[in-house]
């Protein structure tokens, strides 16, 4: 398949657009698997429709879940099946880290077999907590791949999980939390669960997951020690209210990256003041590096690019999603940056710490890993004058010629996040090609209609402004 070009604006262009960004996957899934579960049916609107809810539902179908679309506006009835009996099946994952962890949960509420399969390159995620932890819940689970520890696997359900008292490890995912607390209300006793891990990663995922148990009226209590945190689960029967779901703020962090990269304003329509998306935190950690962000319209977030771009010293273990796209915004920045304590990001969609430095260093970067930190340093001979003034952007050299950034073929290695990454470094370095776009439709359906939208608006209003400024 022929690879993406990344469209690149001339050196003083800048962005000036406004992007409305689908629902986020996080929350569509996490509904959909509650709603599932639920006494009653439930009515989900404005869900993503993407790959990966794609996933979700047809393996949610499997067990015999109705999921129909609302005739008269965009959503979704689920509807659990009669006498809330599950029956197992074959259900196919992809690459959805929701899909893999959360359903073998879900399984083992089923009557029957169910066989989880997925792509290749899922073979490789971890999969042994998810395996533990339903062992430990006396579920009959096994798994083929890696010594049993990894995906296809094979689940026995028997309609009714006892439920009780566990320990997990949840180092490497907190989707193996999340996957136990949304079912664990159907749980005979309900769920005490312990975190015995060195690290926590994603806690904002969790706290999510969290929210929106007692928002369907699940009895909920979490101690949330720092090294072994713990929550509680009520067994009872829960219900979903009728839901929207929001914007997906981490997908609309390429859009606003654009910005802090070429100067100019972006505007995300449908921001939520409130929220447990780690996405939201985009804005502060903008802002420490120089843009200006403000509200317009009342939900409509506004970034302003900043004149340079500060440096990055930050801890992301609980934002690994963030990452590729912090990275690539400190490609530009003028000094070096550290994103830090992001080791789970080895087993994402691909290992994605080790893909970074990779591709950065394509460009002219020079990308390390330290221990679970990255480190980036951009080109020596990046001339602070080059950054573009929001306010009159100056007439500067494109940056890649003569500045030490070079295009290059970079890989997505079928990784939604890696993708994205690829088409902000293209906003500024000339000759960047991205392999497998198509692979954020993975969570981010239509992205290069998107960015192609974004750019044509920005080029729109300077020609605008243009023909103003010879009237």
């Amino acid at each position: 398949m022929t690879a993406w070009l990344a469209p690149t604006l001339a050196p003083a262009e800048q962005i000036n657009a406004q992007v409305i960004v689908p629902a986020s996957k996080s929350l569509t899934n996490r509904y959909l698997i509650l709603a599932s579960l639920s006494k009653a049916p439930s009515v989900i609107k404005n869900p993503l429709r993407a790959r990966d809810t794609a996933l979700m539902t047809a393996a949610l179908r499997t067990f015999g879940i109705e999921i129909t679309e609302l005739p008269t506006q965009d959503g979704w009835r689920v509807a659990p099946p009669g006498s809330r009996k599950l029956h197992g099946g074959t259900i196919y994952a992809g690459l959805a880290g929701t899909v893999m962890r959360f359903i073998p949960v879900l399984a083992a509420l089923a009557h029957g077999k169910t066989v989880i399969d997925a792509d290749a390159q899922a073979y490789l995620r971890p999969m042994d907590t998810t395996i533990s932890s339903l062992r430990a819940l006396g579920v009959e689970i096994a798994g083929n791949g890696a010594a049993g520890k990894r995906l296809p696997l094979e689940i026995h359900g028997t309609g009714s999980v006892a439920g009780g008292a566990i320990t997990i490890d949840a180092s490497s995912s907190s989707q193996f939390i999340s996957a136990l607390l949304l079912t664990a209300p159907r749980f005979e006793r309900g769920l005490t669960l312990k975190h015995c891990g060195t690290s926590l990663p994603s806690k904002p995922h969790i706290e999510m997951t969290l929210a929106l148990l007692r928002e369907c009226g699940a009895q909920v209590r979490a101690d949330d020690h720092a090294k072994s945190p713990v929550w509680h689960v009520a067994p009872g029967e829960i219900q979903l209210p009728e839901v929207e779901v929001e914007s997906d703020l981490s997908n609309a962090g390429p859009f606003l990256a654009a910005a802090m990269v070429c100067g100019g304003q972006i505007t995300i329509p449908h921001w939520p003041r409130k929220t447990t998306q780690p996405g939201a935190q985009f804005a502060a950690i903008f802002c420490r590096q120089g843009a200006k962000i403000d509200f317009v319209d009342a939900d409509s977030l506004r970034l302003t690019g900043p004149r340079k771009i500060a440096p990055l010293d930050l801890d992301c273990s609980a934002i690994g999603e963030l990452v590729p796209t912090l990275a690539a915004v400190c490609a530009f920045a003028q000094g070096s940056s550290a994103l830090r304590n992001i080791g789970q990001l080895r087993g994402h969609e691909t290992d994605r710490l080790q893909a970074l430095v990779t591709e950065l260093n394509k460009v002219g970067v020079n990308a390390q890993i330290s221990g679970d930190d990255l480190i980036i340093v951009p080109p020596p001979n990046q001339d602070p004058a080059q950054t573009i003034d929001p306010q009159s952007p100056p007439a500067v050299q494109d940056l890649s010629r003569g500045s030490g950034y070079r295009g290059a073929a970079l890989a997505s290695y079928a990784d939604h996040r890696m993708a994205t990454f690829g088409a902000i470094l293209g906003l500024k370095i000339a000759g960047i090609t991205v392999d497998h776009i198509e692979t954020t439709a993975k969570t981010l359906p239509n992205f290069p209609q998107l960015w192609a939208q974004m750019i044509q608006q920005s080029t729109n209003q300077r020609n605008t402004e243009y023909c103003k400024d010879e009237i």
